[in-house]
């Protein structure tokens, strides 16, 4: 399967240039599809058309229950393919399938309807009495040209979190999904053009970094909206201040589970069974620290060990498999990389460390791994593995735990695990982090903002707050009339 095409400005057209994004499957390593790569003049092609649509076209200054309704549409037409948006996911990153019905299809389906609704309560514009006499008219309006640029992870997820706001505010949105999950990239784009949403407002364009950063620094750009590592973040947030450019930041974590001492240990286990190794490790939220009481160090390990003994590793395709393959074979070598200098710096390997799952001879897996006697200064606790890697750190009291949950670079998110909920509410408001949970890992709630802080991020995506990003507020004095 291949297309050679690209969705800019609302049609599909040839690309630029005669390169290929070929698409490997990380579980048999054989080519499942290959894809068009946009280059730099598609970018300039792309943002001219927003900036088109943007300046001159009638997304903008369509009444916003009429975006609503768009939205709405798409949303219905995305429902219809739900299931083979998530079966293109699983083939193209490996995703498990059991993972990719619910959070990289159905999710990012009801994020566009709680967008929707959020748009509706909005209040687009309003007067307040100004302090001196005078009426002010404040105005919500869109921020313009939009560069929305997603990793391979949660593909659709992460797109439909950063397009669905920017499209409810008035915003024309241009983009740029990873080299590695073009296929879902452009089934979405077929979507867009279903929906009828006028010329120019929606380019799609996978491509590779240089790409990416053509798009960053375009002068047609207004605001960027970039979810990736903290490295290129760094990148995008140093081009987009030179340009006095609007930008938001998801990047990285290293988030801790605190387990304090009255917790289950057969609960908590199954909890970071989903906070730490939901889509095989692949998640920017992935709760990898787990900081547990030394009194009990023993008995959380034992339930850990447990759990991830009987992971079930395998076939991404197969219902049952819960860990699957990582994205490519650059990621498999990385991951595989930190086992070693975990044990090089002398925690110790409880489960997991092999080059190959059991019973699997092809694929690019990890067996997952996890470590026990952990320092909170090692590698593998303080950067981002990005894997199914878990490390257990113990510590001597409460005020012991925040402190080790906070040292460290990221602020994304995390969890407490306790019998008593006002307890864990206390532990969650000493901890540096963007979101948490209380026996829970965090819930991507549509509702509620998500985003970090340190160097996880600037801003924040979903709830109010994600489309309150895509928006420019307005002062109006009026004066009386003489």
């Amino acid at each position: 399967m291949s297309d050679r095409r690209l969705f800019i400005g609302g049609e599909w057209v040839a690309p630029s240039t005669d390169q290929v994004l070929e698409v490997v499957s990380p579980h048999t390593e054989q080519l499942v599809a290959s894809a068009a790569a946009a280059g730099i003049a598609d970018v300039d092609r792309a943002v001219a058309a927003a900036r088109q649509a943007f300046d001159s076209g009638p997304w903008p200054r369509l009444a916003p229950a009429e975006r609503i309704a768009a939205v709405r549409r798409l949303m219905g037409l995305y429902k219809e393919r739900r299931k083979e948006m998530a079966q293109v996911i699983t083939d193209e990153m490996g995703s498990p399938i059991s993972f990719s019905k619910f959070s990289q299809a159905t999710l990012p389906m009801l994020l566009m309807g709680a967008f929707a609704d959020i748009a509706e309560s909005v209040q687009w514009e309003e007067q307040r009495p100004g302090a001196f006499g005078q009426d002010i008219v404040l105005r919500r309006d869109p921020v313009g040209v939009v560069a929305a640029i997603v990793p391979w992870n949660m593909p659709q997820f992460l797109l439909v979190g950063k397009l669905v706001p920017a499209l409810l505010a008035g915003c024309t949105v241009v983009v740029k999904p990873s080299p590695e999950t073009p296929l879902d990239a452009n089934l979405l784009a077929e979507l867009v053009e279903a929906a009828d949403l006028p010329p120019g407002v929606v380019s799609i364009l996978p491509a590779g970094r240089e790409v990416g950063a053509h798009l960053v620094t375009h002068p047609g750009v207004d605001k960027v909206s970039f979810t990736g590592s903290t490295a290129v973040g760094r990148e995008i947030a140093a081009a987009c201040g030179t340009a006095l450019k609007r930008v938001s930041l998801e990047l990285g974590g290293k988030s801790a589970a605190v387990v304090l001492d009255d917790a289950d240990p057969a609960a908590v286990a199954e909890g970071i069974k989903v906070a730490g190794l939901m889509n095989s490790g692949q998640a920017c939220v992935a709760q990898t620290r787990v900081l547990v009481p030394r009194s009990r160090a023993a008995d959380f390990t034992d339930a850990l060990e447990a759990m991830v003994s009987n992971l079930v590793t395998g076939d991404p395709n197969d219902p049952a498999t819960e860990v699957g393959p990582l994205v490519a074979q650059r990621q498999q070598e990385r991951v595989r990389g930190y086992i070693a200098s975990g044990q090089d710096e002398g925690a110790r390997l409880v489960v997991g460390g092999e080059k190959m799952p059991a019973g699997l001879d092809r694929g690019w897996y990890v067996a997952p791994t996890l470590f026990a006697d952990v320092d909170n200064s090692m590698r593998i606790a303080q950067e981002e593995i990005f894997g199914p890697v878990l490390s257990v750190i113990p510590y001597d009291d409460e005020a012991d735990a925040v402190r080790i949950a906070n040292d460290s670079d990221y602020g994304l998110s995390g969890s407490v695990w306790t019998a008593a909920t006002d307890r864990g509410l206390d532990v969650a408001g000493r901890i540096r982090t963007g979101s948490f949970g209380v026996n829970q890992p965090y819930s991507m709630d549509p509702a509620a903002p998500f985003g970090g802080v340190k160097a996880s991020g600037i801003g924040r995506e979903m709830g109010r707050e994600g489309l309150d990003g895509y928006l420019e507020l307005k002062s109006i004095s009026v004066a009386t009339a003489r």
